[in-house]
């Protein structure tokens, strides 16, 4: 079955990026599509070749009316299902960082300042983040990054539930499309020991010695223990993905740990589950 993405969200939080990767997988990409003709588009790439993976459009805040949403949802009504709507962001600070790189002027900057375009952005932009079927926050990501998670989210799967379980660094920042945030913090650092600091939590030696300690096993039985509640809640009252965020203060070795122990037991009991170490390569604590 054809795919058939919406891509909406911040300015410069990488809508372009994403075309230019869902290109090169097969997809025929259109940039700043009025949401009014999306259903002709549809309709007309759904009779052509099989070949063609689908269409992605992005739709960005100077196309985006009061009725986006039921457009939005007057398409994903007839096409049953097909219809994914991808909203990106990123946090106020790193999308003001990147308009002062690139030297970009908001689109909504009429006599506004920058930081106010992006203020003023986010609000306009609020029902569709409510409406989006998939969110992806690109703060700490590089383009290694992006590309590999929205692969995990479009050829991922095949088009089953999307779960993905993250690590973190607080110092870093809260990944803003996180369902969930567990914070371990709490549990012995590997940091401080020498032969440890430089391994990451995908080691072993770093997993031996958290589990030497009984608040790591507890930790894991009260985390799996909300989630194996938490989970089938969320997957059958909320629409797309569920991203269950693990942080300590670096991302590098405990949150790691704890997020590969995570996916083990949950890509065991669902289809459609992956693992993402966001700040892994940092090295730090």
């Amino acid at each position: 079955m054809k795919q058939f993405i919406i891509v909406t969200g911040m300015s410069g939080a990488g809508k372009t990026m994403t075309l230019k990767v869902l290109e090169d997988f097969g997809f025929i990409t259109i940039d700043n599509m009025p949401p009014q003709l999306l259903p002709q588009l549809f309709a007309l790439i759904s009779e052509r070749d099989n070949n063609i993976k689908g269409v992605v459009a992005t739709v960005d805040v100077r196309n985006v009316s009061k009725d986006f949403v039921k457009v939005i949802d007057d398409i994903a009504d007839a096409w049953n299902g097909a219809v994914k709507v991808l909203f990106l962001t990123a946090s106020d600070e790193e999308l003001l960082r990147r308009y002062e790189r690139t030297r970009r002027v908001h689109p909504l900057n009429k006599g506004l300042s920058t930081i106010e375009g992006i203020i003023a952005e986010r609000e306009l932009l609020a029902p569709v983040l409510d409406r989006a079927d998939i969110v992806i926050d690109t703060s700490m990501m590089d383009l290694h990054q992006h590309r590999e998670r929205l692969l995990r989210e479009f050829f991922g799967n095949d088009g089953g539930i999307s779960i993905l379980i993250s690590s973190f660094g607080y110092k870093y920042g809260v990944p803003q499309d996180a369902s969930f945030v567990m914070d371990v913090r709490c549990l012995p650092n590997p940091y401080y020991v020498d032969e440890l600091k430089n391994l990451t939590g995908e080691d072993e030696p770093v997993k031996e010695f958290l589990l030497k300690y009984p608040e790591t096993h507890k930790f894991l039985e009260l985390a799996k223990k909300f989630l194996d509640f938490a989970i089938p809640e969320f997957l059958n009252n909320v629409r797309g993905q569920l991203h269950i965020s693990v942080g300590c203060t670096g991302g590098r070795h405990r949150s790691v740990a704890v997020a590969e122990w995570l996916y083990q037991a949950y890509s065991a009991k669902y289809s459609g589950v992956s693992v993402l170490h966001r700040d892994k390569g940092h090295g730090h604590q």
